[in-house]
């Protein structure tokens, strides 16, 4: 395996990595949470916008469209598997492209498991540290790409405004999207600070930590040294994406590009699900729409942003879909971007830990 020579060789124990990864109460938890919120809120749009006529609607869906979403479906899980590839085949170069694959559908599930995607990263990296990576390289591929993703959905969102029917943004939206963008805004920084500034962030940290060990003096010592070891991992990360994007420097250009290919991949999906219901919409007004959804969740509090995704779509999408469609819309929207993917990681992830366990077991 091939590693940065400014990057020292990092050896962990796995087991307890995983623990605090895939911590079994911690999925449950979450899963129990996801399910039934997203039932409950599914369960009251349902019911809201008639049952029966709402069911009439499935049955009337094309197949041929259903098969199409499938489709799309598996590239939007390729492209979300090669983004990350495209650093992994310089940084160890036989790691298969499928480990990508089955990191980012980890990736998928616990984001959706976890409040605001915070357990999506740590899950990555964890699967690619078990396929053979450095967790110093895993931990910058994550980074770079999430800089990616911090860069293209506000620009997204911007567009969005101004190409969409502002009569749609009504309600609780606008309160979203300035949480949304708030969030965004804030991580950017950060991420730009931690790339170009390391020392203001390190810096930073020791202030916070400062600041703690006065309101608990009884952890003052493992504050700081919270601090120290945040403040030179910060220094390691940065010094790693420098070496990666200065060897290759066309890398983050196709990074953004891949990144912006996955998410219109993932808005035109929601046109072709309206196709295959019978509804003739405007393309623009759909991807606008969708982006607008995707950008108010993205930080969303609930595990894969429940309950807020199932409502901005009811909102915004029943400006241009008939009220008896949205449940089935509503369904069939979350079903090919969250919870079939979600599905094949949550497979990933057991198939992963029951190979550890074994592995642990036999030593």
């Amino acid at each position: 395996m091939q590693t940065n020579p400014t990057t020292p060789a990092v050896t962990e124990d796995k087991e307890p990595e995983k623990e605090s990864v895939f911590n079994k109460k911690l999925i449950i938890k979450g899963s129990l949470w996801f399910a039934l919120i997203t039932i409950a809120t599914i369960a009251g749009i349902f019911f809201y916008n008639n049952t029966g006529d709402a069911l009439k609607a499935l049955s009337h869906i094309s197949g041929k469209y259903i098969i199409i979403c499938l489709i799309m479906l598996f590239v939007d899980l390729m492209l979300g598997g090669w983004r990350n590839h495209i650093y992994i085949q310089k940084l160890a170069p036989g790691v298969s492209q499928w480990v990508s694959f089955r990191a980012n559908v980890a990736n998928m599930f616990m984001g959706a498991v976890t409040p605001a995607h915070g357990g999506a990263g740590p899950a990555q990296i964890y699967m690619y540290t078990s396929n053979g990576v450095t967790f110093i390289d895993a931990f910058a591929v994550s980074l770079i790409n999430m800089g990616a993703t911090l860069i293209f959905m506000p620009a997204a969102g911007f567009i969005a405004i101004m190409l969409m029917d502002t009569s749609y943004v009504s309600g609780i939206v606008p309160a979203m999207l300035q949480y949304g963008f708030i969030f965004f805004f804030l991580f950017l920084i950060a991420f730009l600070l931690a790339f170009w500034k390391p020392v203001w962030i390190a810096a930073a940290i020791k202030q916070i930590a400062k600041l703690l060990s006065k309101i608990f003096p009884k952890k003052k010592e493992n504050l700081y040294n919270w601090a120290e070891k945040s403040g030179a991992n910060i220094a390691r990360y940065q010094q790693t994406c420098r070496v990666i994007l200065k060897q290759n420097p066309w890398l983050f250009p196709l990074s953004i590009l891949i990144t912006t290919l996955l998410y219109l991949n993932k808005y035109c999906l929601q046109y072709v699900i309206l196709l295959g219901l019978g509804i003739h919409t405007s393309l623009v007004q759909v991807i606008s729409i969708q982006i607008l959804i995707q950008f108010m969740i993205y930080f969303a509090p609930s595990p894969g942003g429940s309950g807020f995704a199932e409502v901005g779509i009811s909102v915004l999408f029943g400006k241009i879909v008939p009220k008896t469609a949205i449940p089935i819309f509503t369904l069939l929207q979350r079903s090919f971007l969250l919870f079939i993917p979600a599905m094949i990681g949550a497979y990933c992830v057991i198939s992963l830990l029951r190979k550890q366990s074994v592995k642990y077991s036999a030593s």
